[in-house]
């Protein structure tokens, strides 16, 4: 071994050499094209900058009403929180609890995580629990949808200001500021570099031990070797299988080879969320009461009133999130299901792209979700016009929730399985 690192790339499990990176640059495989690193200045330090700011928005955006709704000299307002609470009064309990999860809680232990992880090390000091701290992160991250329920906010807007005067809160801004903060903070926030930080102030500046091998030509994968990828800290280990270790030694999580169960878990998800697509989109989404009678709209009917209403481009975005990316979402797992269950050779890099389109995509779902929970809580004048969150609401809600399960059970890594022919020896 020449003494460079050698790392595995987490959607095809290449073994690769590393390469020095300077800021702003990227490291990707050579073979799926996947990032496997980026280069970061001060990484940690700008992560704790944003993080540190981001905590306080939280905070405002939570205590402070979003928006209001003038009319007849009657403003009503509500916060995040209050819009919460109107669904859960509502009935709608579980829509509720998607939203409360979403929106306030997974932010909020994201940026706890990140806080408890770095301030520490900015004071020199390995933190207490960095193992929890790292699971709380990595639990956190793929739920928080703050960028999507601004968006969502966009659009409720839009159909709010037909009804009344719309009057935007402070915490309407706070939350865009937020976006920002949020997304600068997990950019910056590389968990690997975390833990080499980690490693090197709890070893007093000695690398961490790593596996002894010698890379052959050709494409040559972990799983070849005996190498268990640690998918929590990037960490290569001996498969568990052989060396009887069966966490990591670093941030002692479970080892696989692949993730169990793989397939089935994504199947059912897949076979739920295709049972719940159609009342999802037959059934009313949201049911309004007026002076002029009531009125009960799906899913396509409130695009095509945003069409009718002159904001053709907020319609064809819910259009697009809405309808055509949950049916895109299913199609395209079941596509990437069936081909791995049947060891297909074919196309296994596009494969692996539609998988990386699926898991950028997916979340942005719950725009519909989002801009019912703010007419359900904007619009309450009992004497001239009540919104109600219909049946299809909850049924799309778990339709959203299901195919996101499906693409984070689902293994990119057993794509490449069927189409790895070399035979390989541990050193």
């Amino acid at each position: 071994m020449n003494g460079r690192e050698i790392i595995a790339c987490e959607e095809c499990d290449l073994l690769q050499h590393a390469a020095p990176l300077t800021p702003g640059s990227s490291l990707r495989c050579r073979r799926c094209r996947a990032e496997l690193r980026r280069g970061r200045s001060n990484g940690p330090e700008y992560a704790l900058a944003f993080t540190t700011a981001a905590a306080v928005l939280l905070v405002i955006s939570n205590v402070f009403p979003i928006v209001g709704l003038s009319v007849n000299g009657n403003l009503v307002q509500t916060t995040l929180a209050g819009s919460v609470r109107m669904l859960y009064s509502h009935g709608t309990w579980p829509l509720a609890i998607l939203v409360a999860l979403t929106t306030i809680v997974m932010p909020a232990l994201q940026t706890l995580a990140m806080l408890w992880l770095l301030v520490p090390l900015h004071l020199g000091r390995v933190p207490w629990r960095a193992v929890e701290g790292f699971r709380l992160f990595q639990l956190a991250r793929p739920w928080g949808m703050t960028e999507v329920l601004i968006l969502g906010l966009l659009v409720a807007l839009v159909k709010l200001a037909h009804i009344a005067k719309v009057v935007p809160g402070t915490a309407l801004w706070s939350f865009v500021i937020l976006m920002l903060l949020l997304a600068a903070a997990s950019a910056a926030f590389d968990p690997r570099e975390i833990w080499s930080r980690i490693c090197t102030v709890g070893t007093g500046g000695r690398p961490w031990a790593r596996p002894q091998l010698k890379l052959r030509r050709g494409a040559v994968t972990a799983s070849a070797y005996g190498l268990a990828l640690c998918e929590e800290c990037g960490l290569l280990v001996r498969d568990p299988a052989r060396s009887g270790a069966q966490a990591c030694p670093r941030c002692k999580s479970h080892l696989h080879l692949r993730k169990p169960a793989s397939l089935s878990r994504t199947w059912a998800y897949l076979l739920a969320a295709m049972v719940l697509y159609i009342p999802a989109n037959v059934l009313p989404v949201m049911n309004t009461s007026s002076l002029f009678g009531a009125q009960k709209d799906t899913i396509m009917s409130g695009v095509v009133y945003l069409w009718t209403s002159g904001s053709w481009p907020l319609a064809v975005l819910v259009f697009i999130a809405s309808i055509v990316v949950p049916m895109l979402k299913i199609l395209g797992l079941v596509y990437l299901a069936v081909s791995t269950q049947f060891h297909s050779q074919w196309l296994p890099e596009q494969r692996t792209r539609i998988y990386r389109v699926i898991e950028l995509v997916g979340r942005w779902s719950m725009l519909d979700i989002y801009v019912i929970t703010m007419l359900v809580a904007l619009v309450q004048f009992q004497a001239l016009a009540t919104i109600e969150a219909g049946p299809a609401s909850i049924a799309f809600g778990a339709v959203v929730v299901l195919t996101l399960l499906a693409a984070m059970s689902f293994d990119p890594r057993l794509i490449w399985d069927g189409a790895e022919r070399h035979h390989v020896r541990v050193e």
